[in-house]
């Protein structure tokens, strides 16, 4: 980690390259090694976090902050009209958080110890939700697949876009009413040691917020890099909005989760892998889509065939590994093989 922050040089350097307009490519170089050193230290204050206020709340605010910078790329996205773009980033951040994370946090964990355990309770009833949220996203999509073209009335349809998208967001608001106030000793962990904090709660607050300001910032210099890097190494844009803009938008909570699960904190890794895709399907989602209707450019919820299957398969899978309230290396490289399949299927696209 302390060698990490001498990367912390490569923040003044890329606003410089952004300012002066130099070749995109060094933008995307400098950004990019601008957020590893900001990750890292997201990471720190994210635990120290989880000292002051338990693994479940933690997990939810590292997945929070890391979904701000999601949600700021999204919102520029939207105002340039990319709408595919913006939809398949959606996809492309829970395929990333439910099959990568997870899969590498599990990975990296089970290296270090035979075996982890985590709440299999409170993973029950996360995954039961992200499964519906997952067909809630999906619905909509199917509609339009199977509806002949000339009998989709295309306004009713924006309507039944926001309609989904009010569903949604009224059932992520009631999920945090059931996991913090009525059911919340479902989620109780309890960890044999006992971890002192470096950080005052105010302290860790303050980071997070800041770091995850100056990701922000980096994350944007690489989303209006991206576009030049595409035609360089001739990329198709699909495959930029759903595995390249998640990975970067998302470099913060990822390292997060796999640092925690290292530190046999499978609770919060769990937590910030499922609680982040939670998030951007019946959080973020459904704000873009408000917001694409507030800037006139009402944005549907229309996936093609192969972001359909893939979030399908992602969910079962982590269903499946995460049903027994335990895991080792050998379901991490699973769900990493899975997310890498998955991958080079949208580099040919």
């Amino acid at each position: 980690m302390k060698y990490l922050k001498f990367l912390l040089i490569f923040i003044p350097i890329s606003i410089v390259c952004e300012v002066l307009k130099v070749n995109p490519i060094w933008i995307f170089i400098t950004s990019c090694l601008s957020i590893l050193p900001l990750a890292g230290i997201m990471g720190e204050a994210t635990e120290e976090l989880s000292v002051h206020t338990g693994p479940r709340v933690g997990g939810f605010l590292n997945a929070t902050f890391g979904n701000a910078t999601e949600l700021i790329i999204a919102f520029f996205a939207l105002k340039a009209g990319l709408f595919d773009v913006v939809k398949a980033s959606i996809a492309g951040s829970v395929i990333g958080n439910i099959l990568l994370v997870l899969g590498a946090s599990m990975l990296f964990g089970g290296i270090k110890f035979k075996t982890q355990k985590f709440n299999k309770n409170a993973i029950e009833v996360s995954s039961s939700m992200l499964l519906f949220a997952v067909i809630g996203l999906i619905i909509p999509a199917i509609f339009t697949h199977t509806v002949p073209a000339e009998l989709l009335n295309k306004p009713k349809y924006e309507g039944l876009s926001i309609g989904v998208a009010i569903f949604m967001f009224l059932i992520y608001i009631l999920g945090l009413i059931f996991s913090f106030y009525t059911h919340k000793d479902l989620y109780g962990t309890n960890h044999e040691e006992a971890v002192k904090a470096k950080w005052s709660l105010k302290k860790s607050i303050l980071i997070l917020i800041l770091i995850t300001a100056a990701i922000a910032v980096e994350s944007e210099f690489l989303v209006s890099s991206v576009e030049h890097v595409t035609e360089i190494f001739h990329i198709s844009e699909f495959f930029i909005g759903i595995i390249l803009i998640p990975i970067i938008g998302n470099a913060a909570e990822h390292s997060t989760a796999i640092i925690m699960a290292i530190k046999n904190k499978m609770d919060v890794a769990i937590e910030i892998a499922i609680g982040s895709s939670l998030q951007i399907i019946l959080f973020v989602a459904p704000v873009l889509i408000f917001i694409s209707v507030l800037i006139g450019k009402p944005m549907d919820i229309k996936f093609n065939e192969f972001e359909l299957i893939s979030l399908v398969v992602a969910v079962l899978i982590a269903n499946r590994v995460s049903s027994d309230g335990e895991s080792n290396w050998l379901e991490g490289v699973q769900l990493v093989s899975v997310y890498i399949i998955l991958a080079l299927s949208f580099l040919f696209i």
